[in-house]
């Protein structure tokens, strides 16, 4: 369910957004809720790449780590 948000634009803020609006060809408030979305996805991607390379670098230090995903990321032959 969408939630409804208020916000307060400084003057700046709020012409730089009605020509966001405009370029797109969209209302002032469907070109704020497209451009948070947007901001929000990304935000998402950085902590999930954040996160990604934190487990790269502990694998990278930590030998038992590496040891570890070595075994589970190796392909096996079944019966072998």
């Amino acid at each position: 369910m969408a939630a409804t948000v208020s916000i307060r634009l400084d003057d700046a803020a709020q012409a730089m957004l009605e020509t966001e609006a405009k370029v797109r060809r969209l209302g002032l408030s469907v070109a704020i809720r497209e451009l948070a979305t947007e901001a929000a996805r990304e935000a998402r991607r950085r902590r999930v790449r954040e996160g990604s390379a934190k487990v790269a670098r502990h694998i990278a230090e930590n030998p038992e780590a590496a040891e570890f995903m070595e075994f589970w990321t190796t392909p096996r032959i079944e019966g072998l």
